[in-house]
C-alpha cells in the first residue's frame, strides 16, 4: 500500500514517518507529475492552507486531486487539511476542494499561543491524544457528515464518505490509532 503526502509545505514528514512505523510506503507529492503514480489514499497535512492552496494552484494539482477524491479516493486532512477540503470557511473568501460539507473557523483557538492538548473521545477510538496548533473547528456539518469528535463542545473531527477531517496533528502524538484506522479505509483501494 502507497499512500499520497501533499508535501508542498506543512507538518508533511511526520506523517510520513508515522506511515513508516505503520509498514506503509508512502510518496510526497510535490508537483502535478506526483499524481501520475499509484496511490491507495491522501493525506493533506497540517501547516498554512492559504500557502498550500496558492501551491497547489500553481503546481496545478488541485483539480487533479479534487477529481481523485471526488472519486473515492480516501483522504485524511489534519488541520490545514480539513481547511483545504472544507466547502466553506466562515472567516475566509477561499475554497479549495470544497469536498467536505462542512463550515470551518480557521485559526479559531487563536495564535500561535492559544495552541493545546487534550485527550478526548473519538467514535470508534475510544480516548485519542490531541495536539491543536493554531487549529481550526468545524462550526456546521451538512447531511451526511458524521460527527467523529468534539473538544469543548466544539467539532473537532468528522468523517463524509471516506473523506477525514481533523482540527488536530494526530501524526505529533505517539498514539497511531487515527493513521491506523485510516490505512484500513485504504485498504484495497486503487486509483
Amino acid at each position: 500500500m502507497r499512500i499520497g503526502i501533499l508535501a508542498v509545505q506543512g507538518a508533511f514528514i511526520e506523517h510520513g514517518k508515522k506511515l513508516e512505523r505503520l509498514g506503509a510506503g508512502y510518496i510526497e507529492l510535490r508537483q502535478k507529475s506526483d499524481l501520475e503514480q499509484e496511490i491507495d489514499g491522501l493525506i493533506l497535512p497540517g501547516g498554512e492552507s492559504t500557502v498550500q492552496g496558492k501551491l497547489l494552484l500553481e503546481q496545478d494539482m488541485l483539480a487533479a486531486l479534487k477529481t481523485k477524491i471526488q472519486q473515492g479516493m480516501p483522504v485524511l486532512a489534519t488541520c490545514a487539511g480539513l481547511i483545504l477540503l472544507a466547502e466553506k470557511i466562515s472567516n475566509d473568501a477561499h475554497v479549495y476542494f470544497g469536498t467536505l460539507p462542512v463550515t470551518v473557523k480557521r485559526n479559531a483557538y487563536g495564535r500561535q499561543l492559544g495552541s493545546f492538548h487534550a485527550v478526548q473521545e473519538m467514535k470508534g477510538l475510544g480516548a485519542v491524544p490531541m495536539t491543536f496548533i493554531r487549529a481550526p473547528y468545524i462550526e456546521a456539518v451538512g447531511e451526511d457528515v458524521e460527527v467523529l469528535a468534539k473538544v469543548d463542545e466544539k467539532i473537532v473531527a468528522v468523517r463524509y464518505g471516506r473523506q477525514y477531517g481533523v482540527a488536530f496533528h494526530p501524526e505529533l502524538d505517539a498514539d497511531d490509532r487515527i493513521h491506523r484506522s485510516f490505512l484500513q479505509e485504504c485498504a484495497g483501494r486503487k486509483l
